[in-house]
């Protein structure tokens, strides 16, 4: 039974919190009478609550609204209890035969209110109803006159009592589902309690009941061990996401030792040096936990696999250093973005789905959790978060994902922290993985590589969460191995750390944000000047977004024509992006014309409003010969353009006719296509060729792996390979011999794949 219970304050409201440890049942307003009336019992006492939290290895909280509902029933329960000359007609003077069965009728209806309305509200309804039926019958055919008036009585004790049951809430939105009510079955209940779960070590609550009338729309396992579950339900638009990760599905002496292990892990507070190096503090710390939970199983005689170890030990980094089920959720390929909204422990996570765009999750963040974030994130950025400094941008990197964080706090939010976690894949984009997606067509794809490999400067344009920065990544999967590369960030965004393994040079630079107020990161202005004095390099800028914008048109006039310098900006169109790059943040116009090619990536949504994707909507030259307006003077010209009807990208006939100066010049300094627009088309239409024969392959073969990075890149450097030993045998490159060696390496190659596996 509940031992003791206490009342905690928290952001204004009281908390109701009672222990249940020693209660031999799990404890449930839906599903234990015995539980719901204890519970009115601790709400009279302590004078009522906003929530209720019963403790019991986990923590089972039930929102304000469930909350509400018991409590009306308390206070009813109350009202009735100190006004027992309701339950007696001793005062009254009425006779007749029926006066016995009478008082005993009212001896049964006091016991039915006692014994029954705290614990199952909707059955002492139920009952009062069924008795109020009977009576009404009884006083039309059966009462004699002598013994009607105490009839009549009777019946007006329970249409009181019935009105004032009405009254409340839980009486009056269960009144649909209490046809045929059956004492003891609690399944109404389920509708309208249904708490929130948080294991003892963790913070982050989980709504693990499915959605009332929800629909069941997907589901997938993520990780070998996570349930995921898309719903779609009747009132909303926004489908649900409910998540059941393995921490919520552990016996009870799994829980004890998680626990335990937790207390122990948590003692050690990790300092700022440690979270230089991540990935090594987190092997460190799964090590270290490994051993205690082993340790602690064998303390208590719990036999344990070396699976159920694995599994608990993740667990346990998770919730100590890690991000608890942010990182659960990062691990899902599907997913986009998960934002946190203040206040805390109120509102759910929302989600951005691959397959279901906007999601509403069962998972609800606390402020202890919030807390912890903010201080882990302070470490890993080394920038402030504080009244002073109340926005955060920086990255984390998990097992299986990476995501850029912004986080915000008073006073610029009035009501504490909120944060936005934005993934990336661990694996770099490509552009075959786009043509899958349908983001490009095979020819856009042509196109690119050809802009690339003529190290043409390139701006990637959209709105907000378009795939600027995921194409950008692709990008730099296109550049040959053998070329150096310089990125510059504020938050890491750009896939350095795969590329890196995959044999690429590339050097790192992280520069401040254009949010920070002091600090001692470098200024991203002073950090792209840097560059230039670092050697022959392709330059790659995370984002355009304020100081750095003249220094990044700098770069690009000094190093013009020697190699690709790209960066992503906000714009919706090329005209969007000249408006914010010479209006916005000030670069003199002809500064602007150091731009080539601009690649326009946008969300397009259906007819509906229900579904977007994500296209790349132009791609786009600058031209030289303009004075004042780009758009007035035909300084835009669009090489290819979405046409939505077709859904894909539509090559222009500037782009058809040869009629482009960008292409022209890169045309101009390669000796077989001087001049000869057919040899550059038709170099073009090979490169779509190969990124379609691969896109085909990776189809026929069901190995969508041949797709990303490893793959791709191999690939690239085939292509590059054989069009070099072509052109040396043959004297030019013949697009027909290259693309039949390169099919025969593709063959091969994934032959040697499908043997290795």
């Amino acid at each position: 039974m509940a031992d003791e219970y206490e009342v905690l304050r928290e952001g204004g409201e009281a908390i109701l919190r009672i222990n249940y440890d020693q209660y031999l049942r799990v404890p449930s307003l839906e599903d234990d009478p015995v539980t719901m009336s204890r519970t009115c019992d601790f709400l009279l006492e302590s004078g009522g609550a906003a929530r209720i939290v019963f403790v019991q290895k986990r923590d089972y909280e039930y929102d304000f609204e469930a909350t509400q509902l018991i409590w009306e029933i308390a206070r009813l329960f109350n009202i009735l209890a100190k006004s027992k000359h309701l339950f007696s007609h001793e005062a009254l003077s009425f006779g007749g035969k029926f006066k016995k069965d009478l008082d005993q009728r009212y001896n049964d209806i006091q016991n039915l209110i006692f014994k029954l309305l705290k614990s199952d509200p909707l059955g002492c309804y139920a009952e009062l109803k069924r008795i109020l039926r009977d009576e009404r019958i009884k006083l039309e055919h059966y009462v004699e006159e002598a013994d009607s008036e105490g009839e009549k009585q009777y019946i007006n004790l329970l249409n009181y009592i019935l009105t004032q049951l009405e009254k409340t809430r839980l009486i009056t939105i269960a009144k649909p589902y209490l046809a045929g009510y059956q004492l003891g079955d609690r399944t109404v209940y389920k509708k309208f309690f249904r708490p929130t779960i948080k294991p003892d070590f963790m913070f982050t609550k989980l709504m693990a009941s499915y959605p009332l009338d929800g629909e069941e729309i997907a589901s997938y396992v993520v990780g070998g061990e996570t349930e995921v579950t898309i719903f779609r339900t009747p009132d909303t638009v926004l489908t649900t996401y409910h998540m059941m990760p393995p921490e919520f599905k552990l016996g009870e002496e799994k829980y004890e030792i998680l626990d335990l292990a937790r207390k122990i892990m948590a003692e050690h507070k990790p300092e700022k040096s440690e979270f230089t190096d991540p990935e090594r503090m987190r092997q460190v710390f799964y090590n270290v936990g490994r051993d205690l939970i082993e340790e602690l199983a064998n303390y208590r005689n719990i036999s344990l696999t070396q699976d159920d170890l694995d599994q608990l030990t993740r667990i346990l980094v998770r919730y100590t250093i890690g991000f608890g089920l942010i990182e659960v959720l990062l691990q899902d390929e599907k997913m986009q973005d998960v934002t946190i909204n203040s206040p805390m422990g109120k509102i759910p996570m929302f989600i951005v789905h691959a397959d279901f765009d906007e999601c509403k999750t069962n998972i609800i963040t606390t402020n202890p959790e919030a807390e912890s974030w903010a201080s882990k994130l302070r470490l890993l950025s080394g920038r402030p978060l504080d009244e002073a400094n109340p926005i955060l941008d920086t990255e984390i990197e998990i097992p299986g994902a990476r995501a850029r964080v912004g986080a915000i706090t008073a006073p610029l939010n009035p009501s504490g922290l909120a944060f936005a976690f934005r993934r990336h894949r661990d694996k770099p984009w490509t552009l075959p993985l786009f043509m899958k997606l349908g983001m490009i067509n095979p020819l856009a794809a042509g196109l690119i590589s050809f802009i690339i490999d003529g190290s043409r400067t390139i701006l990637v344009a959209g709105t907000r969460s378009a795939g600027k920065t995921s194409l950008l990544g692709s990008v730099l999967t296109e550049i040959m191995r053998k070329h150096r590369i310089i990125t510059i960030e504020d938050t890491l965004e750009l896939p350095v750390m795969p590329l890196v393994k995959l044999g690429y040079n590339i050097q790192q630079m992280k520069v401040a944000s254009a949010m920070s107020r002091g600090g001692t990161e470098v200024p991203a202005d002073e950090g792209i000047r840097t560059t230039l004095r670092l050697g022959d390099s392709a330059l790659f800028v995370g984002e355009v977004r304020s100081t750095e914008a003249r220094a990044l048109y700098e770069a690009m006039r000094v190093g013009a024509l020697a190699n690709v310098v790209a960066g992503t900006i906000h714009g919706d169109s090329p005209y969007g992006v000249y408006d914010r790059v010479v209006n916005d943040l000030q670069v003199p116009k002809t500064s602007f014309k150091a731009t080539d090619i601009i690649i326009v990536a946008n969300p397009i949504r259906s007819s509906d409003g229900l579904h977007r994707w994500r296209r790349v909507t132009a791609i786009t030259e600058v031209r030289k010969h303009w004075e004042n307006d780009p758009l007035l003077e035909h300084g835009f010209v669009d090489l290819m353009k979405y046409d939505a009807k077709l859904d894909q990208l539509v090559p222009t006939p500037d782009l058809i006719n040869g009629d482009s100066d960008i292409l022209k010049s890169i045309a101009g300094n390669v000796r077989e296509w001087a001049g000869n627009w057919d040899a550059v088309w038709e170099n073009i239409e090979l490169r779509a060729n190969i990124k379609q024969a691969l896109v085909e392959m990776s189809k026929k073969i069901n190995d969508p792996d041949i797709l990303e990075a490893d793959f791709s890149i191999q690939s690239n450097d085939q292509f590059h390979r054989i069009s070099d030993r072509v052109r040396d045998e043959v004297g030019y490159l013949d697009s027909k011999r290259i693309f039949f060696e390169w099919n025969e390496w593709l063959k091969k190659a994934v032959k040697k794949r499908q043997l290795g596996k």
